[in-house]
């Protein structure tokens, strides 16, 4: 399998700069044995049957965006510069983390987000660095709040800057561990009243935790696909959502998890024959055409980017032929794309 088998023609303005409002007003285009059917995320709990389990995923977005100066001392004087920085995952001993400009920055040298917060250059690298912070726990998460922005995926950050809105619209109503630094943007179409319909329904629901990496948008540079080396994520199977999800496929219940997020966790806890151990710990799966699934029954999930990884996943899942058909179909009826798009319910 080639790169190119997985690229298609996307209109620039089918891709998505703020959600659907309601959030269960999105449209949701379900791909199952009878066809296609474009439907509304409202739609979903007349699509799922009493003892289906949804696998959600509950990590919360943190404002990882940060907006900062340092300063250094000149002959002239003192220098202020500002500094751009995107955090990207704990390290041992701070944040790895982006920043613009990365090679004017030096070990040693404090850079201040604000009255709030500031954090200490401890490590650099080609690409990136690590700060280590002058907070921590729940005072660096309050001073986060104060100081951050939500880090809005690339595609939509260079049409537009977040703001407060941002705060709300890309985070999931059950997000409750904090520590992704992108949304599992599927969840983010349910809101209070869609779960209970859900759960009136006789439909299970049970929560796993994977904290979203900004790798999740990297492009993938090699044309073997199979060579490709997916970035590591952090999550949590606990065996309370093991045992829930075990008990639901011992009784005939599809297991749906919402969001390539959630999927991939799950089918990482899984062992050969489907059931669920519980897991913590990072995952690195990588699932391409050719994947055998262990626990996944179905998917809910937004329509991803040319070329990505998530775009490969779905083309295991449905088959690669069968994705093109149903991203034709997106398209040709003016679907919208990525994170705060619309979504599909594929059912193989």
């Amino acid at each position: 399998m080639k790169l190119s088998d997985f690229d298609f023609d996307l209109p620039e303005g089918l891709i998505a700069t703020r959600p659907a409002r309601p959030r269960t007003a999105a449209r949701l285009l379900v791909a199952d044995d009878a066809g296609l059917h474009d439907l509304r995320v409202s739609d979903l709990p007349g699509l799922l049957r009493a003892g289906d389990m949804l696998v959600l995923n509950n990590t919360r977005v943190i404002p990882a965006r940060l907006n900062g100066t340092r300063r250094r001392a000149t002959p002239q004087g003192e220098a202020v510069a500002k500094v751009e920085v995107t955090l990207l995952e704990p390290a041992a001993t701070g944040w790895r983390a982006l920043a613009r400009p990365l090679r004017k920055l030096r070990v040693g040298e404090v850079i201040r987000f604000g009255e709030q917060l500031a954090g200490t250059v401890v490590l650099m690298t080609e690409t990136d660095l690590v700060l280590a912070f002058d907070s921590s726990g729940a005072d660096f998460e309050a001073a986060l709040a104060q100081v951050g922005a939500m880090p809005l995926p690339p595609y939509i950050a260079a049409q537009r800057a977040p703001d407060e809105q941002d705060r709300d619209d890309y985070q999931t109503v059950f997000a409750r561990h904090a520590g992704a630094v992108a949304a599992p943007t599927a969840s983010l179409h349910f809101d209070a009243a869609l779960l209970d319909a859900i759960r009136a329904k006789g439909v299970g629901m049970t929560e796993v935790t994977l904290h979203v990496g900004a790798g999740t948008f990297l492009p993938v540079k090699v044309d073997d696909v199979a060579s490709h080396r997916m970035h590591a994520e952090w999550g949590e199977v606990t065996p309370e959502a093991a045992a829930a999800i075990n008990a639901a496929r011992a009784a005939g219940g599809r297991i749906i998890p919402v969001g390539t997020t959630a999927l991939r966790l799950i089918e990482s806890a899984a062992t050969p024959d489907g059931t669920l151990a519980p897991f913590r710990g990072t995952t690195d799966i990588f699932i391409y055409p050719g994947y055998r699934f262990r626990a996944t029954d179905g998917l809910m999930t937004n329509f991803h980017l040319p070329k990505s990884t998530l775009l490969m996943l779905v083309s295991a899942l449905m088959g690669p032929e069968r994705i093109r058909q149903i991203y034709d179909h997106a398209v040709v009826n003016n679907y919208r794309f990525f994170s705060y798009g619309d979504a599909s319910l594929l059912l193989p």
